[in-house]
Protein backbone atom coordinates (compact mmCIF):
# COMPACT_ATOMS: atom_id res chain seq x y z
CA UNK A 1 0.00 0.00 0.00
CA UNK A 2 1.02 3.24 -0.77
CA UNK A 3 1.75 6.47 1.73
CA UNK A 4 -1.01 7.92 -0.29
CA UNK A 5 -3.65 5.13 -0.21
CA UNK A 6 -2.87 5.18 3.48
CA UNK A 7 -2.92 8.59 4.20
CA UNK A 8 -6.57 8.67 2.32
CA UNK A 9 -7.75 5.81 4.41
CA UNK A 10 -6.88 7.85 7.66
CA UNK A 11 -8.35 10.65 6.87
CA UNK A 12 -11.23 9.00 5.56
CA UNK A 13 -11.73 7.08 9.20
CA UNK A 14 -11.40 10.23 10.88
CA UNK A 15 -13.38 12.29 9.53
CA UNK A 16 -16.68 9.48 9.26
CA UNK A 17 -15.90 9.35 13.28
CA UNK A 18 -15.45 13.12 13.58
CA UNK A 19 -19.53 13.51 12.04
CA UNK A 20 -20.60 10.11 13.74
CA UNK A 21 -20.32 11.57 17.01
CA UNK A 22 -21.43 14.80 15.89
CA UNK A 23 -24.53 12.73 14.95
CA UNK A 24 -24.40 10.99 18.18
CA UNK A 25 -24.90 14.23 19.84
CA UNK A 26 -27.00 15.48 17.86
CA UNK A 27 -29.30 12.78 18.69
CA UNK A 28 -28.65 12.88 22.42
CA UNK A 29 -29.50 16.24 22.56
CA UNK A 30 -33.04 15.50 21.00
CA UNK A 31 -33.80 13.08 23.36
CA UNK A 32 -32.81 14.98 26.42
CA UNK A 33 -35.13 17.68 25.16
CA UNK A 34 -38.11 15.33 24.31
CA UNK A 35 -37.63 13.93 28.15
CA UNK A 36 -36.67 17.07 30.13
CA UNK A 37 -39.40 19.34 28.19
CA UNK A 38 -42.26 20.43 30.01
CA UNK A 39 -45.38 19.43 29.23
CA UNK A 40 -48.15 21.83 28.09
CA UNK A 41 -51.51 22.39 30.34
CA UNK A 42 -54.52 22.73 27.84
CA UNK A 43 -55.41 26.18 27.83
CA UNK A 44 -58.02 28.02 29.93
CA UNK A 45 -61.23 29.45 28.47
CA UNK A 46 -61.01 33.05 28.29
CA UNK A 47 -64.59 33.60 29.03
CA UNK A 48 -64.33 31.80 32.55
CA UNK A 49 -61.67 34.20 34.08
CA UNK A 50 -62.77 35.74 36.75
CA UNK A 51 -62.97 39.20 37.71
CA UNK A 52 -59.57 39.35 40.03
CA UNK A 53 -58.08 37.84 37.18
CA UNK A 54 -59.10 40.41 34.85
CA UNK A 55 -58.45 43.42 36.85
CA UNK A 56 -54.90 41.76 37.13
CA UNK A 57 -54.70 41.40 33.23
CA UNK A 58 -55.56 45.23 32.87
CA UNK A 59 -53.36 46.41 35.66
CA UNK A 60 -50.16 44.43 33.99
CA UNK A 61 -51.43 45.88 30.94
CA UNK A 62 -51.03 49.46 32.45
CA UNK A 63 -48.08 48.79 33.73
CA UNK A 64 -46.43 47.76 30.62
CA UNK A 65 -47.70 50.72 28.97
CA UNK A 66 -46.61 53.12 31.04
CA UNK A 67 -43.35 51.48 31.30
CA UNK A 68 -43.05 51.99 27.53
CA UNK A 69 -44.00 55.27 27.30
CA UNK A 70 -41.23 56.08 30.15
CA UNK A 71 -38.70 54.43 27.72
CA UNK A 72 -39.45 56.56 25.11
CA UNK A 73 -39.14 59.49 26.86
CA UNK A 74 -35.50 58.32 28.45
CA UNK A 75 -34.30 57.69 25.23
CA UNK A 76 -31.07 59.27 24.56
CA UNK A 77 -31.32 61.25 21.22
CA UNK A 78 -28.10 61.90 18.97
CA UNK A 79 -26.18 64.46 20.12
CA UNK A 80 -25.77 67.84 17.20
CA UNK A 81 -22.91 67.57 15.06
CA UNK A 82 -19.60 70.44 16.38
CA UNK A 83 -19.38 73.30 14.23
CA UNK A 84 -16.75 72.55 11.13
CA UNK A 85 -13.11 73.64 11.99
CA UNK A 86 -11.64 76.36 9.68
CA UNK A 87 -8.55 74.03 8.67
CA UNK A 88 -10.12 70.35 7.84
CA UNK A 89 -8.45 67.33 9.24
CA UNK A 90 -6.95 66.39 5.95
CA UNK A 91 -5.35 70.22 6.05
CA UNK A 92 -4.16 69.61 8.80
CA UNK A 93 -2.48 66.03 8.31
CA UNK A 94 -0.48 67.33 5.24
CA UNK A 95 0.43 70.30 6.91
CA UNK A 96 1.86 68.91 10.33
CA UNK A 97 3.75 66.63 7.51
CA UNK A 98 5.29 69.46 5.44
CA UNK A 99 6.48 70.67 8.69
CA UNK A 100 7.80 67.91 9.66
CA UNK A 101 9.62 67.31 6.73
CA UNK A 102 11.11 70.40 7.07
CA UNK A 103 12.66 70.11 10.29
CA UNK A 104 11.07 73.13 11.65
CA UNK A 105 9.10 72.36 15.06
CA UNK A 106 5.57 72.27 15.07
CA UNK A 107 5.02 74.30 18.00
CA UNK A 108 6.80 77.53 18.15
CA UNK A 109 7.43 80.06 20.84
CA UNK A 110 6.56 83.33 19.98
CA UNK A 111 9.55 85.61 19.62
CA UNK A 112 10.55 88.07 22.06
CA UNK A 113 10.85 91.76 20.85
CA UNK A 114 13.23 94.36 22.00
Amino acid sequence: MSNLTLALQITALGMGLVFAVIILIWWMMALLTSLTADKKSPPKALTSASPVEDEKARAAAIAVAIAMAEHQLSQTHPLPLPPTAIVSAWQLGMRTRQLAAKGSPIVRNPRRIG
